[in-house]
């Protein structure tokens, strides 16, 4: 029971570490780094290194550039397509290091999920903030940055203390984002387009109903034969 535990516990915090990642990378350092220092959780060997008072603060000063940067309405976005390149090696090489002292073919596998989960979560809350982005005011852009660094702060706090819990929640948060990226992926291809209509002084033509359907050859013969437009 008690290995099972210890698995439990690895996995949680190796999942941990990588969605966290792609959601706030600083945040996730800083916090893991601050715990570990302060004696509130052992870090695994390869990620003591974020104990570091160097590492500590670096991870503080770009955390404070991301915590304005993100509430920025437009900045918050070019924040995001910055980071596509940033994320999700940083959450791979996290979730690597998280495995502990353990075969290098287990090291490689959670460097593969990690990095795969960082970039869902990145490509979630990049998305996202493209469709908040088309209202003009700024106060949606701050709820969703604040709720997104307590959301990064409750979840890693979860992995540790109730492991069981967050990978529950991870695995309703992996379907959620099945789901939601497609539909994003649509509305922020929408937006785009749109924006590029503007610019260049094109009307947007509205899309065409939802029942619409190319007629028949019947229809057609029907139309185009001697007997039409007599009705």
């Amino acid at each position: 029971m008690e290995q099972l535990n210890n698995i439990t516990s690895i996995i949680a915090l190796t999942m941990g570490v990588a969605w966290a990642s792609g959601i706030n990378l600083y945040a996730t350092i800083l916090v893991l780094g601050l715990l570990g220092s302060t004696g509130n959780m052992v870090l695994p060997p390869d990620l003591e290194i974020l104990m570091n008072p160097l590492v500590l603060f670096a991870a503080g000063a770009m955390y404070l550039v991301e915590f304005v940067a993100d509430k920025t309405p437009g900045v918050d976005t070019s924040w995001d397509a910055l980071h596509t390149f940033i994320r999700m090696p940083a959450g791979a090489a996290l979730a690597a290091g998280a495995v502990g002292e353990m075969d290098p073919a287990v090291s490689l596998a959670a460097a593969i999920v990690g990095g795969s989960l960082a970039a869902g979560s990145h490509a979630t809350k990049a998305g996202s903030r493209v469709m908040i982005n088309t209202s003009p005011e700024p106060f949606t852009n701050w709820v969703a940055s604040i709720s997104e660094d307590l959301l990064v702060i409750a979840g890693l706090w979860t992995a540790l203390h109730h492991p069981v819990i967050f990978i529950i929640c991870l695995i309703l948060f992996i379907l959620l984002m099945i789901w939601l990226l497609p539909r994003l992926w649509r509305a922020i291809k929408w937006v785009f387009r749109s924006l590029g209509n503007l610019l260049s002084g094109k009307r947007r033509e509205p899309p065409p109903p939802m029942n619409f359907r190319m007629p028949d050859e019947e229809t057609v013969r029907k139309m185009s034969g001697p007997d039409a437009g007599k009705n």
